[in-house]
């Protein structure tokens, strides 16, 4: 799969993308990040991509010819290509976005904005989505534009060492995570749950069925309700309630 990052702080991105699970992606060629500096796509000899707001108000206004003439320049054709600006009023980035984007054949194309925004003509006729990755405001769309293209890599095939961990991971099955234990099973008085010794692996299944039940119940609530239960895990939540 191909990321494109339009950015006028590449640096941000290559820090991030050279490290980890996303640089050993591309060093198998399972993805590649393309990060181009979107000042090299202004013309005034002081590569100015901002300007003041038409009718007033504060900061500054990212400025349309640049992201014009980038997408014409590295993507002329439309339909190899989906585009999509990083802005608090896109839609609200989740798994399973996440999910779609990772089927997408086309390169997709991050717009990273800075300053107050971007140019609305740039949203109306280049992107062709906004995404936003929580009801939050950051200073720049990079850090956004990295959580995308690191959601998104996990569920490709290979990028993990492990093809299962993706699929149990909090909101990739509806549910948030149960609780992961590792060695020593005590330490300082804190023990691991005696199931998770026992070998029983249908014991194991259950108990973190039912942790993963409690635990969205308790923090997302929101989650269950979009949620399909089955009969097993709906009396577990029924016993999770009266526990609780």
């Amino acid at each position: 799969m191909k990321f494109n990052v339009v950015t006028i702080f590449p640096e941000i991105v290559h820090a991030y993308v050279g490290m980890s699970i996303l640089k050993r992606a591309v060093e198998k060629n399972l993805i590649t990040v393309d990060i181009h500096n979107l000042r090299d796509y202004a013309e005034d000899k002081h590569k100015m991509v901002d300007d003041y707001p038409y009718g007033g108000g504060s900061g500054m206004v990212m400025k349309p010819e640049p992201f014009f003439r980038i997408a014409e320049s590295i993507w002329p054709q439309k339909n190899k290509r989906k585009i999509i600006a990083l802005s608090p009023k896109g839609r609200l980035f989740t798994q399973e976005l996440a999910s779609e984007i990772s089927r997408e054949s086309r390169d997709i194309v991050l717009l990273c904005g800075r300053y107050e925004a971007i140019d609305e003509r740039v949203m109306q006729h280049l992107a062709d989505d906004e995404i936003s990755i929580g009801d939050y405001i950051l200073t720049g769309g990079e850090l956004p534009a990295l959580v995308i293209i690191d959601a998104v890599s996990r569920l490709l095939t290979g990028v993990l060492g492990d093809s299962h961990s993706a699929k149990e991971e909090s909101f990739s099955w509806g549910l948030l995570d149960y609780p992961h234990y590792t060695r020593p099973d005590e330490y300082d008085g804190m023990a691991v749950p005696r199931v998770l010794l026992s070998g029983n692996h249908n014991e194991i299944t259950l108990w973190r069925k039912k942790q993963a039940l409690k635990i969205t119940q308790k923090r997302r609530p929101d989650l269950l309700r979009k949620y399909s239960l089955t009969q097993d895990e709906q009396r577990l939540l029924n016993d999770i309630k009266e526990e609780l």
